[in-house]
C-alpha cells in the first residue's frame, strides 16, 4: 500500500505568537537602525526607485542571507535544542570571523547583546534558562543569528517556522530601511514586502538543507558598500 503522509501538526498558538514577537520591528534589539549596505547603495546610485530596491533585497536574500545567517540559525537552533554548546561556540565564531566590515560585525554583536538583555529581563519571575548564561558567555560577543536561534528554540516552535520568523523580521526591517533611504512610499513598501515574503519559504528551505561546508558569507559588493558607508558623510543608519 502507498504510504500516507499525515499533515504536520499546526504550530501551537503560544509558540506562533512568540515567533511573531521575535519577527516584530518592536523587538528591542535595534534591527530598525541598520540598512546593511542599502543606504550606501542608494548614495552610490546603485538603488534608485522601487524596482531596483526590490531586486537588491531579493538578491541579498538569495546570495547572502540564505547562504549564511539563516543557515546559521538553523544549525544553532538544533544545537541549542540538543544542548550542544560546543557547536554553538563554533557557529558564533564563524559569524564573527565572516563579517567583512567593522560595521557589519558591530551590528551582529550589538543585536546579539541586546537579545541577551531581552531574554534576561523578559520573565524575571520565572526560573532562568541556563542556556541564556551560556549565550552571554560567548566571546567576543553573542552574535545575532545565534542569539535569535536560542530565543526561537525557547518557543517550542518547529525549525522551519523559526527560520521563517527570522527571515521575515529581516525583510520587514530592510523594507523599512528602503522606505527611508531611497525614499519610497508605503505602497512600494508593501509590494516589496510581498515579493520578499513569496521568496522566503524557498530561501529558508535552501538554508535548512545547506551543508556546513557550503555555508558562505562572501558578498564582495555589499562589503565594499558597507566599508564606504562607515565614512559616509550624511547617513540615517548605522550600517
Amino acid at each position: 500500500m502507498p504510504r500516507v503522509l499525515r499533515p504536520a501538526a499546526p504550530t501551537p498558538a503560544a509558540a506562533l505568537l512568540q515567533l511573531m514577537a521575535l519577527a516584530s520591528p518592536a523587538l528591542p534589539v535595534g534591527g530598525f537602525s541598520y540598512s546593511e549596505g542599502l543606504e550606501a547603495a542608494v548614495e552610490a546610485g546603485r538603488v534608485q526607485g522601487e524596482p531596483q530596491a526590490r531586486t537588491w533585497l531579493l538578491d541579498q536574500l538569495e546570495l547572502g542571507l540564505a547562504r549564511s545567517d539563516i543557515a546559521v540559525v538553523a544549525r544553532a537552533f538544533k544545537a541549542w535544542s540538543r544542548g550542544d554548546f560546543a557547536a554553538v561556540v563554533e557557529l558564533n565564531g564563524w559569524v564573527t570571523t565572516t563579517r567583512e566590515t567593522s560595521e557589519s560585525r558591530q551590528q551582529t554583536e550589538q543585536m546579539g547583546r541586546s537579545m541577551v538583555a531581552w531574554l534576561n529581563n523578559r520573565n524575571p519571575h520565572e526560573p532562568a534558562d541556563a542556556r541564556v548564561a551560556q549565550l552571554q558567555s560567548l566571546a567576543p560577543a553573542p552574535t545575532w543569528p545565534v542569539a535569535f536561534a536560542l530565543a526561537a528554540a525557547q518557543t517550542g516552535a518547529p525549525l522551519r517556522e523559526a527560520l521563517l520568523s527570522y527571515a521575515f523580521g529581516w525583510a520587514e526591517n530592510m523594507v523599512q530601511a528602503a522606505l527611508k533611504a531611497v525614499p519610497l512610499g508605503q505602497g512600494s513598501g508593501q509590494r516589496m514586502l510581498a515579493a520578499l515574503a513569496a521568496a522566503l519559504p524557498g530561501a529558508v528551505d535552501h538554508a535548512a538543507a545547506l551543508m556546513d561546508s557550503a555555508r558562505q558569507a562572501h558578498t564582495p559588493m555589499l562589503a565594499i558598500l558597507s566599508a564606504q558607508h562607515e565614512t559616509q558623510y550624511s547617513r540615517l543608519f548605522r550600517s
